[in-house]
């Protein structure tokens, strides 16, 4: 008879799955579908607290093995990484955490692994500090080392706490909308269901519950008081300044966070939404009947704007593009293994693509906000300067800093903090009306 899965045991294999190539996005539902509600929290944790600590992790339980295990068993890799972090990063006792280990390896059907687990456990308990102090600068911050080096070369002084923020549990933020009220009525409406929250003094539609909880919970969600957006995604709608009289295109709207805050800001302007794909849309399209938000939505491919939308053009145009996620790494601590040093460069060669196809639907005197969720120069910075120096007429405008917001070269961006928002860059493009003789 085959015994059934632990928790341990599905968690490692979700591990697995990312190790593979598969995206969290996808491993993760697909490994709780399985799970009982109750039994979901456990697993989540073991999966997201073992990919945060990802090379750490794994610095560590490569000293303990004569040999890595093979690729049909990086199940095997995942528990015992998964066995490091429970004794290491979560409050479980000891002998829970090596004896379960060791039992989810029978469950998977490979007990010729459990004394494997086991003796790697014990051994990390004796030579905890020897193990640590043997790890490079990198898996100690528990970042890959291409991307550890670039971060300390573009931000030296700030190297520390975005790879500190990457290990961390993301904070819940809302958007308010003020549509339907203020933001000081709302979090009276939070505080009287005990629900405590943290006004951010720099964002105005921004508050940050102290625990994360279902949506469902939340007073006046569901009839679209609020909306779940982290407050560094919320400069768009602000840095875009949208207006009633105005069209405005968004090209990679998915899930919609920027889109219907465009919408809030200006509910009578026309807004189209658009992205590559039908499913991409859902969300979209579900964010915006909950809060009641009239919009025109369509499936387009950014790079080739211009063409599918022939000569229509757009007063603003919002572009938050692909990218490598960096500024986001706590919400999709997967990258932390899935992404390599070389997408760098495909990102930068779509990112330029899709602005040269967006460039042509801007209306002379219009403006096109580029946004990416990178702290990397080549998706940021180095995209524009392309742009600048390519697109006719194409102007950067200044962008007002602040606290947590560091000016760059062409934009502002963002970085990511223990408390606060995520790390972002912004920028702010004017296609420049050409003087008409007379």
């Amino acid at each position: 008879m085959k015994a059934r899965l632990t928790s341990r045991a599905i968690a490692a294999r979700i591990l697995a799955a990312v190790y593979n190539g598969e995206s969290l996005v996808r491993a993760l539902p697909k490994g709780l579908e399985p799970l009982s509600l109750e039994n979901r929290p456990l697993v989540q944790e073991l999966v997201y607290g073992t990919l945060r600590e990802w090379p750490r992790l794994e610095g560590i339980a490569l000293q303990l093995l004569r040999k890595p295990p093979r690729a049909k068993d990086a199940d095997v890799l995942c528990l015992i990484l998964t066995g490091i972090h429970q004794l290491s990063g979560l409050n479980v006792p000891s002998h829970a955490a090596v004896g379960e280990t060791v039992e989810a390896a029978k469950s998977l059907g490979k007990s010729w692994a459990a004394g494997l687990i086991n003796g790697c456990l014990r051994n990390y308990q004796r030579q905890k500090g020897a193990l640590e102090d043997q790890l490079t600068e990198s898996q100690s911050n528990a970042l890959p080392d291409w991307l550890w080096q670039a971060i300390c070369k573009q931000w030296p002084d700030q190297a520390s706490e975005i790879a500190g923020a990457s290990r961390e549990h993301p904070p819940m933020t809302l958007r308010v909308n003020l549509q339907r009220g203020s933001r000081a009525d709302y979090v009276s409406t939070l505080q009287n269901a005990d629900i405590p929250v943290a006004i951010n003094p720099h964002i105005a539609t921004a508050i940050t519950l102290q625990t994360p909880r279902p949506v469902s919970s939340i007073p006046g969600f569901l009839e679209g008081w609020s909306s779940v957006q982290d407050a560094s995604a919320q400069l768009a709608a602000q840095f875009l300044q949208p207006n009633n009289d105005e069209s405005i295109f968004d090209a990679c709207a998915a899930p919609g966070g920027k889109t219907c805050h465009v919408l809030e800001c200006a509910p009578k302007a026309k807004v189209l939404a658009a992205d590559i794909s039908d499913q991409r849309l859902e969300s979209l399209q579900e964010n915006s009947t909950r809060l009641n938000l009239p919009l025109d939505v369509k499936v387009v491919d950014a790079t080739q704007a211009s063409v599918t939308l022939g000569p229509r053009q757009f007063d603003a145009i919002l572009a938050d593009v692909p990218c490598s996620a960096t500024g986001v790494i706590r919400r999709n601590p997967d990258i932390k293994i899935t992404r390599k040093a070389a997408d760098i460069a495909t990102f930068h060669q779509q990112q330029r693509d899709i602005l040269e196809g967006l460039w042509p639907l801007v209306k002379p005197g219009g403006r096109l906000l580029y946004v990416t969720c990178s702290l990397l120069e080549a998706e940021n910075d180095n995209v524009i300067e392309a742009a600048q120096s390519q697109l006719p007429q194409c102007e950067v405008m200044p962008l007002a800093g602040g606290t947590l917001r560091f000016n760059t070269r062409f934009g502002l961006q963002t970085l990511p903090t223990l408390n606060n928002g995520d790390g972002l860059y912004f920028s702010l493009l004017k296609k420049v009306v050409t003087p008409t003789c007379a």
